[in-house]
């Protein structure tokens, strides 16, 4: 990828979202070019190759787990998301071995993008207030916030946290 990307770690659904950043250079798309699509698959340890279906399959699933979690009351936004959800199904079974779940998808050009959806889904059944946009004004990056008491606001505490902290700082102690 020929920028690192920021945030990187954080669950499927919200690595898909954080593929798009601000850099100093300007926007950054992590799925715009093959090379940096095939990067991003690979970090992602899934195994499907960066081709045009497979890159319009994830953009598409981007773009509804982002109005989704911007707008969850959105009934436009949850009949893009459920169309993504529709791609595939989750088959449980019981055997001598415990339970053993069967993930298929029809088209294999939309396996990463329906993994990435039904990420979203696990994540907000798990607790929905935990998906959370950083609250610096200006970053666009997600995480799903894991802290102990659900308190982290920021992306990272080094980058977007210590800027509004020292923000509040320089606030405080300037003088008119």
């Amino acid at each position: 990828m020929r920028t690192v990307r920021p945030l990187a770690g954080e669950p499927l659904a919200m690595d898909l979202l954080n593929t798009v950043w601000t850099a100093s250079r300007g926007p950054v798309d992590a799925l715009a070019d093959p090379a940096d699509l095939r990067t991003w698959l690979d970090l992602e340890g899934i195994d499907s190759g960066a081709t045009e279906p497979v890159q319009a399959a994830l953009l598409r699933a981007r773009a509804a787990i982002r109005a989704h979690a911007e707008a969850s009351h959105s009934g436009s936004a949850r009949a893009a998301l459920n169309e993504v959800l529709r791609w595939g199904f989750r088959r449980q079974a019981v055997t001598a071995d415990g339970v053993q779940t069967e993930q298929t998808v029809e088209d294999p050009a939309r396996w990463a993008a329906w993994l990435a959806a039904t990420n979203y889904v696990d994540l907000l059944a798990r607790d929905p207030d935990r998906v959370r946009q950083c609250a610096h004004q200006a970053c666009v990056l997600w995480f799903y916030d894991g802290s102990t008491r659900g308190g982290r606001r920021w992306c990272s505490m080094t980058g977007c946290g210590n800027r509004a902290k020292a923000a509040r700082h320089y606030a405080r102690t300037r003088t008119i």
